[in-house]
């Protein structure tokens, strides 16, 4: 059993402001009765405020998506537009005293049927508001494009594929997805060092080679019985020195071509030029 809040269970068992405003300013719909879960998000703005006066919801899902609709509404009532539209996710989670892991998708979807409706209102379009139509898609069990994958890792800073999966229902279908959802974090996560090593000090360089060198080089190294330690730094000028049964192999060469320079390049920055002594 799902170990919820006290909070999560007031809103599942007495949800706030469920139905249908009828003929409202905007309106967001997301997820799919198909794949478990689906989101009718109403709302009514005052438009010499452009602030939200009134917000229903229908919902068809699990006691966390229930509660997560329902925490929304609440959320979203009396405010401007524009501070509505930066509710994330985990602000409807925290608002409800947390969720379980698993159950994280559900805030996700208030989140997107929010963004959906604000997106409905301004646009001044009366026909279904599609978060991520014209992308690609990703995960084709749960619908899930790249863009929502993406959107979640960078929101919630998301570091695994389970993670994915518990945020976006990603890869929690057949699973064949889940090959590409690692290679979209992998990146992810890559581009996102690339764009800060460069004003790194010198001992967050340390640490951040070290980090890959512990968890994505040695594992593999380990297992022919060597290992490769950080010697200096000279700008980009990553100097290594390879240790135990790697320390004078005659493969040394390519696996510092193919795996430790590959691994540090992927992970860290392209321009790194990296030398054993």
């Amino acid at each position: 059993m799902w170990n919820y809040t006290e909070k999560v269970y007031d809103h599942f068992k007495n949800p706030r402001n469920v139905g249908e405003i009828e003929n409202p300013d905007g309106v967001g719909e997301v997820g799919s009765i198909v794949c478990g879960d689906a989101l009718k998000l109403t709302i009514r703005v005052d438009k010499t405020t452009d602030t939200i006066k009134d917000a229903k919801f229908k919902t068809f899902g699990c006691a966390s998506a229930i509660a997560s609709s329902s925490a929304l509404t609440e959320m979203v009532k009396g405010k401007k537009l524009d501070d509505a539209a930066k509710i994330t996710n985990q602000q409807i989670a925290d608002y409800l005293g947390g969720l379980p892991g698993e159950k994280m998708h559900c805030s996700v979807m208030g989140m997107e049927a929010l963004e959906a409706a604000i997106k409905n209102y301004r646009g001044g379009k009366a026909e279904k508001v599609i978060i991520g139509s014209g992308e690609r898609v990703v995960c084709k069990c749960f619908s899930v494009t790249e863009g929502a994958i993406l959107k979640a890792i960078k929101i919630n800073s998301l570091k695994t594929v389970e993670e994915v999966t518990n945020f976006t229902k990603a890869g929690g279908g057949c699973g064949q997805c889940k090959g590409e959802i690692e290679k979209i974090l992998k990146d992810y996560w890559a581009a996102a060092e690339h764009k800060s090593f460069a004003s790194m000090t010198v001992v967050e360089k340390i640490k951040t080679i070290e980090k890959v060198l512990a968890e994505e080089v040695n594992p593999k190294l380990k297992a022919d019985g060597g290992w490769i330690e950080l010697v200096d730094i000279d700008g980009n000028k990553v100097k290594l020195r390879f240790l135990g049964m790697c320390a004078g192999c005659p493969s040394s060469s390519a696996t510092l071509k193919n795996v430790v320079e590959k691994e540090l390049k992927d992970r860290i920055d392209p321009a790194l030029e990296i030398v054993a002594e």
